[in-house]
């Protein structure tokens, strides 16, 4: 028996030894075989035939006409226009120009049909930066690398154009944008850019807030920026390190202010602390971290203002856990090299002056327009918003010819002006009926047809629209049955006052763009039929697609190994590790 059982162990032992010496040498012989097959991949990238050959330029792209206002070149004709047959085929049609190489656009870029129209996309930069995760790039968490991706592949997709330069002026009235460039030499060259269709998409810059001594501040707005600033944070600590270096010089160095207490501001002070608490003692002398401080200013009253208060709150404690100052109710008089001035309320109400030392400063104070934004602006009188321009629903910008000019993103706003358009409609309806509109009266019939106006017109006011009845009844103040012309505009005036900005991220920016895209999309689909019925004149957006209505998906931020998350309408969520991993999994998701 015995013997049986041995012979037995004796087998399997053997059975083993087998497989694990073939399942090695099936193991060595695939990654032979996928070692082979990269090479043979390799090998057929290689072209041993000359790639370039004759190719047709037009010579009205190698030599485009003079004209417009200040007589500058005009390209009418692009050098690539007939590199393809998707090209030559694309040539004659509507002349499609996208300004901006951000969310708004990008999104607008990959909702449009290849060939619909001929697409030109102008801006500064050749990528696309993820924005979000730009914080976390900073400090090393991300490389900067893995958040750009370049421009040329996603317009090569719609077989559109490209050109790396800058938008410094549009004519109007003759559909010609300024753009200009620095040529070899180093000189500016500006031509111009004919278009039938143009979408602004060129982003905001950075508020000062008429505070001086910003040249003393870092800025996180590009990936040029996040290589700064982590070359600054580098330099910073290894300056402090040197034996020469005294320990009030120490201190400023390794005190770190942020100016600011958004979603950018919060993300970045929160990133930074990790890299300083957990990265630091590991490469650096310890008295290092002791000496690390992370401040942050915010005028204020609570940090991440605009999410809900109970987010604001656990934010603030987690920073007050970390050792993160959180000064709120400040505002930045200047920035000095060496240390930041500011005034802060005191117990008293009062404002009193004081200041912080400091090696380095982000800048992170909200938006304001670019000198393209406001030169556009000044042309237009309508235009009286100094912060964004103005667009209407179908996010057409306000006082230009109609359907030629959209602009989306941060350098935009919708105009909410509910009641001014619906008094109009009411005042034409009265002369049409032959009723003086002072004196005009609407049952609730009537003020239900005026609702749904209200809701197709402006999407954003259908929440303050939801009770019918009860607004009726409200605002019917002499209880007739009936709302007069001034109950029917105050009720009107009442909603517009509701109505708030949509706020300036790539959230909003990239809805618009998808936006724009799908109507571009049916007005092309529906160009043949309002060409054969002589159709050109017209509220024509309207006709074919709905206005613009923006979906609030949520809010998020990281604080320093936990995150925040705000729903709208009070849902929010906030926790630890597990709230962190949710965080980065919706980015990831994204990118």
């Amino acid at each position: 028996m015995q013997g049986s059982d041995l012979q037995a162990q004796f087998i399997t032992y053997s059975h083993l030894q087998f497989s694990d010496q073939h399942l090695r040498k099936l193991c060595q012989s695939t990654g032979g075989l996928l070692v082979v097959g990269f090479f043979i991949y390799d090998a057929s990238t290689y072209r041993e035939d000359l790639s370039y050959t004759d190719i047709p330029v037009p010579t009205e792209a190698l030599y485009p006409r003079r004209g417009g206002p200040k007589n500058l070149p005009i390209a009418e004709t692009l050098v690539d226009d007939e590199d393809c047959p998707e090209n030559t085929r694309a040539k004659d049609k509507p002349k499609l120009l996208i300004l901006g190489s951000g969310w708004g656009s990008v999104a607008l870029l990959k909702q449009l049909k290849p060939e619909d129209y001929h697409i030109t996309v102008v801006s500064p930069v050749n990528y696309f930066l993820f924005t979000p995760m730009l914080p976390s790039a900073t400090v090393g968490t991300l490389e900067l690398r893995s958040l750009v991706e370049p421009i040329r592949r996603i317009v090569e997709n719609v077989k559109g154009h490209f050109l790396r330069a800058e938008a410094v002026d549009v004519e109007l009235s003759e559909r010609l944008l300024e753009v200009t460039q620095t040529d070899s030499n180093g000189v500016k060259q500006n031509f111009y850019l004919p278009y039938d269709k143009l979408v602004i998409g060129v982003g905001s810059t950075t508020n000062a807030h008429g505070v001086s001594g910003l040249e003393n501040c870092h800025f996180l707005k590009d990936i040029s920026d996040a290589s700064n600033i982590r070359n600054k944070i580098l330099q910073n600590l290894e300056q402090a390190c040197l034996p020469t270096t005294t320990d009030g010089e120490r201190k400023r160095l390794l005190s770190f202010v942020v100016c600011g207490g958004g979603p950018t501001g919060c993300e970045f002070a929160a990133e930074l602390f990790d890299l300083l608490n957990e990265d630091l003692a590991r490469s650096f002398p310890k008295i290092l971290r002791n000496e690390v401080s992370v401040h942050v200013i915010q005028s204020r009253g609570h940090i991440l203002n605009t999410y809900d208060e109970a987010l604001s709150k656990f934010a603030e404690a987690r920073f007050a856990h970390d050792q993160v100052e959180v000064l709120t109710n400040a505002r930045v008089k200047e920035v000095r090299p060496d240390k930041i001035l500011f005034t802060q309320k005191d117990e008293n109400g009062e404002a009193v002056t004081k200041e912080l030392p400091m090696g380095f400063c982000l800048w992170s104070t909200g938006v304001a327009q670019t000198d393209f934004c406001k030169a556009i602006a000044a042309k237009l009188d309508i235009q009286t918003n100094r912060h964004a321009l103005e667009t209407d629903t179908h996010l057409r910008l306000n006082g230009a010819p109609l359907g030629s000019v959209y602009a989306i993103g941060d350098c935009s706003t919708v105009q909410n002006n509910v009641a001014e358009h619906l008094v109009s409609f009411l005042r034409t309806l009265a002369y049409e009926k032959g009723k003086d509109p002072e004196k005009m009266t609407i049952s609730f019939k009537e003020w239900r047809g005026v609702a749904q106006r209200v809701k197709k017109r402006f999407p954003q006011a259908s929440d303050h629209l939801r009770r019918l009845d009860k607004l009726f009844e409200q605002y019917d103040k002499d209880k007739s049955g009936t709302l007069d012309f001034g109950e029917l505009r105050e009720l009107l005036l009442q909603i517009d006052s509701k109505l708030t900005s949509l706020p300036a991220t790539a959230q909003r920016a990239h809805q618009q763009g998808q936006y724009l895209g799908r109507k571009f999309n049916k007005l092309a689909q529906a160009a043949p039929g309002m060409q054969a019925n002589e159709m050109d004149y017209g509220d024509l957006d309207d006709a074919v697609y709905k206005a613009f209505e923006y979906t609030h998906l949520g809010s998020l931020a990281y604080i320093g190994n936990s995150a925040v998350f705000d729903f709208g309408g009070g849902l929010n969520f906030s926790g630890g590790l597990l709230a962190v991993y949710l965080w980065r999994s919706v980015y990831f998701a994204q990118s």
